[in-house]
């Protein structure tokens, strides 16, 4: 039986043709004229371009007819299934929910990332796509009745909604997945494209068109989000020995078993990630000496007695822990192996390894690189460099560290962001301003930023960088009067963006001195409070530290 897309199917419709008039007759062109008062017709009716939208839609016809002609064993009953899965975007919500469901903190942001791209590309193409060009969709009487099992779809044909969104799902996971994540999920979407066609209901056209709009759609998101880099750049340590092995002699790691558990009501019947990684760690490095901190147990001294005779130190924590097993790696002179087990995880995750599996391979490969250390030090004249208060993340003081108290107590029963949430509104709305020297200005400072190294982020606690060894400090700080724009500056923190708010500035520096006016000072160091003199002053031991890196 022969096709008869050329008798009945309008390639196009202007978007105020009626549904019964055909595209290119006479008809159609007088009421595609009535749509088009100033120039009399829709451009595209128009001699060049309804030439060259004729031969577009004869080979659109004849691309579909050669996909409806194809037999593909065992394609026949695959392809109209993954079709109907896609249906609402219920295939790519679900993977979302899976990926989410991993823990990890890439696999999270990809699935964020693809369900906005899907919720900015669907009404593009299902509101303003559909309704601008009308095209009809195709005849399917050279499509095998087994592959439409369910009612076609009666919208309009151009673009593909389908294929919008399985690409702008795609682009999204891609900007941010590894590529054993991300290229599974780009074969099913080309798939779901190609099933539009092969079910009947779609042409080429309408998918190739619909798939563009899903990329830009999911490639826009870094506007608004950038992408955050899977690895912070280190330098390597070149001509550096390490003494590794494949069963894992001469490491010693300390396991805080504290770290990124569970509440104290699951304590005990559900594994910890600490717990999880100090198992795999037994199981793949069994010559590894591992020393489990019991509760209240000092970590500086732990660390400082694992260290004396190690030859690489481990630590399975968070990044409170990473931060005292750092001191004592410095002290010693030996390579630090950073292993996942906290809630956040941030300078682990700057190194590239969310997972103990990747610590693991790192450190069997040997491969070190040296990143920077920052600290806050007594700037009192005579105070010395013995009380050096160390962190590789981020410090912080002023209203932060009331907020980062408030966010501990509340996150294990509302989540991180409720819990950052709550506690910034409750924080904003009762804090005071600490009175301040800062290098050499009196301010009232609200809240004060310190990265080691830039950050790439926005907002009140950035979490990513470019590089761990640039020998720079990020310094962020909201410093204005007596009185806060106390809404203005909630929005500011929620949203991410401080500098809407008055008196926020942002510089690189090599160091900064801070004096407090009314005493003691309380300094939040990679998440940890504690306070330190009144006098202090930060700066950088530009890449002091050796630690395992992954493979770039």
């Amino acid at each position: 039986m022969r096709s008869n897309h050329s008798r009945s199917l309008p390639v196009l419709r202007s978007p105020g043709s009626p549904p019964s008039a055909r595209p290119w007759s006479r008809t159609g062109a007088r009421n595609a004229s009535r749509a088009w008062p100033r120039t009399g017709s829709p451009p595209w009716s128009r001699g060049p371009y309804r030439a060259l939208l004729g031969r577009l839609g004869r080979a659109d016809r004849w691309a579909f007819d050669r996909v409806a002609a194809a037999r593909l064993p065992g394609l026949e009953y695959v392809l109209p299934r993954l079709s109907r899965t896609a249906d609402h975007g219920v295939l790519w919500f679900t993977t979302a929910a899976a990926l989410g469901l991993t823990r990890r903190p890439r696999l999270r942001r990809a699935a964020l990332r693809g369900s906005i791209a899907i919720a900015v590309a669907s009404p593009v193409v299902n509101i303003l796509g559909k309704q601008a060009f009308r095209r009809a969709r195709p005849v399917v009487d050279l499509v095998p009745p087994i592959r439409i099992r369910w009612k076609l779809p009666t919208s309009h044909a151009f673009p593909s909604g389908h294929s919008a969104s399985a690409a702008a799902f795609a682009a999204g996971v891609a900007l941010e997945a590894p590529a054993a994540v991300a290229a599974p999920v780009a074969v099913t979407a080309a798939a779901v494209a190609f099933a539009r066609v092969y079910t009947g209901a779609h042409y080429p056209g309408d998918v190739l068109a619909g798939l563009g709009i899903g990329a830009l759609a999911g490639a826009g998101t870094r506007l608004v989000w950038p992408a955050r880099p899977p690895v912070a750049r280190v330098t390597r340590a070149e001509g550096e020995d390490v003494q590794v092995t494949d069963d894992g002699r001469g490491l010693v790691a300390v396991v805080n078993p504290g770290s990124g558990g569970a509440g104290e009501a699951t304590r005990g019947i559900l594994p910890g990630s600490a717990e999880v990684a100090a198992g795999l760690l037994e199981r793949e490095l069994p010559a590894a000496e591992l020393i489990v901190l019991e509760p209240g147990q000092d970590l500086r001294k732990a660390f400082a007695e694992a260290a004396e005779r190690a030859d690489v130190l481990g630590v399975v924590g968070g990044d409170g822990t990473v931060n005292a097993a750092a001191r004592a790696a410095l002290d010693h002179d030996v390579p630090l192996l950073v292993v996942p087990g906290g809630t956040f995880d941030h300078f682990a995750r700057a190194l590239g390894i969310e997972a103990p599996a990747q610590a693991i391979a790192a450190y069997r490969a040997g491969r070190l690189g040296r990143v920077d250390v920052a600290y806050a030090a007594h700037a009192a004249p005579g105070s010395g460099e013995g009380d050096e208060r160390l962190f590789l993340n981020t410090a912080s003081f002023g209203a932060y560290t009331e907020l980062v108290d408030r966010r501990e107590r509340l996150e294990k029963r509302l989540g991180k962001w409720p819990a950052l949430a709550v506690a910034a509104v409750r924080t904003l709305r009762h804090a005071e301003p600490v009175d301040a020297v800062v290098d050499g200005h009196r301010r009232h400072v609200w809240l004060a930023f310190v990265g080691n190294g830039m950050f790439g982020s926005h907002g009140a606690a950035p979490t990513w960088r470019e590089r761990l060894d640039d020998g720079c400090l990020d310094v962020r700080m909201v410093a204005t009067g007596r009185r806060l724009p106390r809404v203005r500056a909630v929005a500011a923190v929620l949203a991410g963006h401080l500098h809407l708010t008055p008196g926020y500035r942002a510089w690189r520096a090599g160091g900064l001195e801070v004096l407090a006016a009314a005493g003691e000072l309380r300094l939040a160091r990679d998440g940890e409070v504690s306070p330190v003199p009144p006098q202090i002053r930060f700066g950088k031991h530009p890449r002091a530290l050796a630690v395992f890196r992954p493979d770039a």
